[in-house]
């Protein structure tokens, strides 16, 4: 991987992405801040779409190589190595691999927590012991049993998110779940950090009123810090934007 500038790779690509999908769209609606939310629903299911596959297609080797070089983004981060509960998830759908993650987190005497699906599919975070066998829930995700132990999130120091899309705003693409959003919206929140193929970066995700807004962006090319605010992101298409 010597010499293999990722974010360069991508850069073009992201831009391409953004003109393909969002462009049919830019006539109608730039610089227009009453965009319906069915608008914003259909660019984010070809956005979906769109990243899904391409990082679907990824070799094992090259998630593998991925899953690897996110530690050196991820260690980097603020905080980082005075945390003591983390709350990672276990990939699945080409998402990166979080298994290396979770070695380093243990080796460092760190507390992994897993999401749970909670009632009013909501999350909580369920405390992952070394070696204990997790049960699948009803997506056929792995859980840990109900008998472990729930840690608040007041008490959890890092949360990271799985995504599909990401923009350097801070803003996140998940599967269209909401379990996420519905969990961390509406209280004072660990630091947000999602974990993500740097070839999942586009130019800019819609984002709703409910959705939870990313502190950092951890890739397997570099650590980013979310710019500006959420309001950034409040007109889906302006006159400045560079995805047009």
């Amino acid at each position: 991987m010597s010499g293999f500038d990722r974010k360069a790779l991508y850069s073009s690509e992201t831009t391409t992405l953004n003109r393909r999908v969002q462009g049919q769209f830019c006539q109608r609606y730039a610089g227009n801040p009453f965009v319906t939310m069915s608008d914003s629903h259909r660019i984010k299911a070809d956005l979906r779409k769109t990243l899904r596959q391409r990082r679907g297609s990824l070799s094992s080797s090259r998630q593998g190589a991925a899953a690897q070089t996110l530690i050196n983004s991820v260690i980097t981060l603020p905080g980082w190595a005075e945390a003591k509960h983390i709350a990672i998830y276990l990939a699945a759908d080409g998402e990166i691999d979080t298994r290396p993650l979770e070695t380093v987190a243990r080796s460092l005497g760190k507390h992994v927590f897993l999401p749970t699906i909670a009632e009013g599919d909501s999350l909580e975070f369920a405390r992952w012991e070394a070696g204990v066998k997790l049960t699948d829930n009803r997506y056929s995700i792995p859980e840990p049993p109900p008998a472990a132990m729930r840690c608040p999130l007041s008490h959890l120091n890092i949360v990271f998110l799985p995504l599909v899309g990401w923009d350097l705003f801070g803003g996140r693409l998940g599967m269209g779940g909401g379990f996420y959003d519905r969990t961390l919206s509406d209280t004072v929140s660990p630091l947000l950090v999602g974990l993500a193929h740097e070839c999942q970066r586009v130019e800019k995700i819609p984002l709703e009123n409910w959705d939870v807004v990313l502190d950092y962006i951890a890739t397997d090319a570099a650590l980013y810090r979310r710019r500006g605010n959420k309001n950034d992101q409040t007109v889906l298409f302006g006159d400045n934007d560079p995805g047009l």
